[in-house]
C-alpha cells in the first residue's frame, strides 16, 4: 500500500487489545512492546496474533516459518501490528509405530489450548493461523471458534511426491515397503532407496492423508482462503497465499466478521461432503465434531455418516486411488472439488466464507476442467456413496469408521484375534502369526484406555505391504492414519477401556463387517455379552500421571470428536466480547 494512502484508524475501545495498549494504568505493558521496537502508531493499531506450529521435527512444519513472515507483511500492510508466535505439533509420521503416537490426538488439545492462552494473555485481536501437521490443522481451527475473533486459517502444503522404480510414492509407500521387505518382496537395497526418495521437499504427506484432508477442511468449512490449500510448501505461491490471509484477516476485524458467523451448521456439512467426495481420512470424523464442539453445534460420528452416505465419491486420490495433492494442485485445487459438488447440487453455495464472499460467490469463475480424471463430476463419480462408511452393531452401539475408497471386498466375517495393545499386534503381523480370513482386534488404544488414541499405520501398512491389505480385517478403539487402506475399522466405540464390547470379545468370536449394510457385529447374544461383562475388570494403563494422565481423565468419546472440554454451549461468554 502506498504510503499517502491512509486506512481509517480501527476503534480499539471494542477490541480486546485496548486491555493492554490504551491508558496511562497501561504504560508499564507499552513499555514491554516499545522494548521489542514497535512505534506509538504500531501500538494503537489492532495487534494480531501470527501463530504457526513450525519446528525442525519433520518437513510438515519446516516451511511455516518463512510463510508466517509472509502473512505479517499482509497484516501490517492493512494496519496491523503482527505478533508472532509458536505452538507445538506432533508428527505422526515420526510418532507412529511406539509409544510417541500416544501424544498425538492429545497434542491437538494442547495445541487449541495454547493459542487460547496466548491470545487471551496477550490480548491479541485476530489470529493468522499457519499449520503443517496432522492434528495442528484442527487444533488451529479450535482454537480460532473457542477465541471468536476474526481469523483465518491457512495450510503450510503438502510435500512433493517422490519418484521410485517410475512412479510417484509417500510416505506411506515407505510404511507399506516395511512389509514388503518382510515377506521379502524388496531387498535391503530397494528399500533403503525408496525411504531416501519418497519425502524430497518440503511439507505434509502428499497424498490425501490426514493434513490435506483437513486442508481441504479448512476452504470447505470457510476458514481459509480459496485455493490456499493446494500449493506444495516449496511453491512461492504459499507466501502469496500468506500475505493475502494476513490482508484478509484486518478486513475482517474492520467488518467484524468472526469465525462463528462462517462455521455454522451448513458450513459443516459443506467440510464433511468434501471429505467424503475425496475419499479423505477417517480421522475427519473425529476432527470435524471436535470443530462443531467449539462452535456450539452438535454433531456426532453418526451426523458425519449420514452426509457421507449421500455424497458421491469423486476424487482419485490416495491412499484409496492414484492421485496426490499436487496433481488436484495442478488441475486448480479444492476449488475444483467443491465446484463439482456446488454444481452436481451438494454443497451449500450460501455460506459465507473469509472473503466475506459466500462459497457460490468465490466459485463463480471456477471452471470444471475437463481432459483429468482427478476429480470427477457427480454424474459420473468412482462410486455412489462417499469414501467414508460409519458402521453401528452390538459390537459398536456408539459406532465405528471404516474408509472404502479404492476398496474392492466389502463385508468380511471372521474370527477375532485380540491383542491388548498395538506393540503385540504388529509383532503378531511381523511374524505372520495370523491367518488369512482373520479379524485382528486391537484394543485398549482409545481416547481413554491408550490414552492418546494411537494411529495404527506401521500395522496396517505391514498388512498391506504383506499382500493380504484386503484378505484380513483390522478392529480397533483406537484411530488410523489417513495413509492407511484395506479393511481396517476404527474408533469402535464404547472404547474397550469403559467395557465398550470391543474389550469383550475373545480369540475365535466371529466378527461380521458390513460396510454396504452399515453394521458390525460379533456373534454373541445379550446374555453372553452381558455375563462377560459382569466378570470384565478395567485395565490399568502404564501413564498414570503427567499430560496424558491428565487427557485421560478428561476426553470423552470418540463418537462426538473426543473432546476435554463442553465447548461452547456452556460457555458465557466468549474472548472476543471481553
Amino acid at each position: 500500500m502506498p504510503d499517502d494512502v491512509r486506512r481509517p484508524a480501527i476503534d480499539k475501545s471494542r477490541l480486546p487489545s485496548r486491555h493492554v495498549t490504551v491508558g496511562p494504568e497501561r504504560a508499564p505493558h507499552r513499555a514491554f512492546l516499545y522494548s521489542m521496537g514497535l512505534t506509538t502508531e504500531q501500538i494503537n493499531q489492532p495487534i494480531v496474533g501470527v501463530a504457526t506450529t513450525w519446528n525442525e521435527a519433520a518437513p510438515c512444519n519446516i516451511a511455516l516459518s518463512r510463510q508466517a513472515q509472509a502473512a505479517k507483511k499482509g497484516v501490517a500492510a492493512a494496519g496491523g501490528t503482527p505478533r508472532e508466535f509458536t505452538t507445538i505439533t506432533v508428527t505422526d509420521g515420526i510418532a507412529m509405530g511406539h509409544e510417541g503416537m500416544k501424544s498425538s490426538l492429545v497434542s491437538r488439545e494442547v495445541i487449541a489450548d495454547s493459542v487460547e492462552l496466548t491470545m487471551r494473555g496477550h490480548c491479541y485481536d485476530a489470529l493468522v493461523g499457519l499449520a503443517g501437521c496432522d492434528k495442528s490443522l484442527p487444533g488451529l481451527m479450535m482454537a480460532m471458534l473457542r477465541l471468536n475473533v476474526p481469523a483465518v486459517f491457512m495450510y503450510g502444503g503438502s510435500i512433493l511426491p517422490g519418484r521410485f522404480k517410475g512412479r510417484d510414492v509417500t510416505i506411506g509407500d515407505v510404511f507399506e515397503g516395511v512389509g514388503a521387505h518382510n515377506v521379502g518382496k524388496l531387498s535391503d537395497e530397494e528399500l533403503h532407496e525408496l525411504e531416501c526418495v519418497a519425502c524430497p521437499s518440503s511439507g505434509s504427506c502428499g497424498g490425501l492423508f490426514t493434513a490435506n484432508t483437513m486442508a481441504c477442511v479448512s476452504e470447505a468449512i470457510g476458514l481459509a482462503l480459496p485455493g490456499s490449500a493446494g500449493a506444495p510448501a516449496p511453491y512461492d505461491s504459499r507466501d502469496a497465499y500468506a500475505q493475502a490471509s494476513g490482508e484478509t484477516v484486518m478486513t475482517l476485524l474492520r467488518s467484524n466478521i468472526r469465525p462463528r458467523d462462517i462455521v455454522t451448521r451448513k458450513a459443516i456439512e459443506n467440510a464433511v461432503m468434501v471429505v467424503a467426495a475425496a475419499g479423505g481420512s477417517t480421522n475427519g470424523s473425529l476432527h470435524i465434531p471436535a470443530i462443531a464442539n467449539e462452535v456450539g453445534i452438535e454433531f456426532t460420528l453418526h451426523d458425519f455418516g449420514e452426509i457421507a452416505k449421500r455424497t458421491p465419491y469423486i476424487g482419485d486420490l490416495k491412499p484409496g486411488g492414484r492421485y496426490v495433492m499436487k496433481d488436484l494442485h495442478d488441475i486448480g485445487g479444492v476449488p475444483v472439488l467443491m465446484k463439482a459438488l456446488l454444481e452436481g447440487g451438494y454443497l451449500h453455495g450460501d455460506c459465507l466464507t473469509v472473503t466475506g464472499k459466500t462459497i457460490s460467490e468465490n466459485l463463480r469463475d471456477v471452471k470444471f476442467p475437463t481432459g483429468q480424471d482427478v476429480i470427477r463430476p457427480t454424474s459420473k463419480p468412482i462410486a455412489p456413496t462417499g469414501g467414508l462408511v460409519v458402521l453401528t452393531g452390538n459390537l459398536a452401539p456408539q459406532g465405528a469408521v471404516v474408509k472404502v475408497a479404492g476398496m474392492k471386498t466389502l463385508r468380511f466375517t471372521g474370527p477375532a484375534l485380540c491383542f491388548d495393545r498395538e506393540e503385540d499386534a504388529f509383532e503378531a503381523v511381523d511374524k505372520r502369526r495370523y491367518k488369512e480370513g482373520d479379524v485382528i482386534v486391537i484394543r485398549y488404544e482409545g481416547p481413554r484406555g491408550g490414552p492418546g488414541m494411537r494411529e495404527m499405520l506401521s500395522t496396517t501398512a505391514a498388512l498391506y505391504g504383506q499382500g493380504v491389505g484386503e484378505k484380513v480385517a483390522l478392529l480397533t478403539d483406537g484411530r488410523f492414519s489417513g495413509a492407511t487402506h484395506g479393511f481396517c475399522i476404527g474408533h469402535v466405540g464404547p472404547e474397550a477401556a469403559v467395557g465398550g464390547p470391543i474389550g469383550l470379545i475373545r480369540d475365535g468370536d466371529v466378527i461380521t463387517i458390513d460396510a454396504v449394510g452399515g453394521t458390525l457385529d460379533v456373534a454373541l447374544g445379550e446374555a453372553e455379552l452381558a455375563e462377560r461383562r459382569r466378570v470384565w475388570t478395567p485395565r490399568r494403563h502404564d501413564h498414570q500421571s503427567g499430560c496424558l494422565w491428565r487427557y485421560s481423565q478428561t476426553v470423552g468419546d470418540a463418537e462426538k470428536g473426543a473432546v476435554t472440554h463442553p465447548g461452547a454451549r456452556a460457555e458465557t461468554r466468549a474472548y472476543a466480547d471481553i
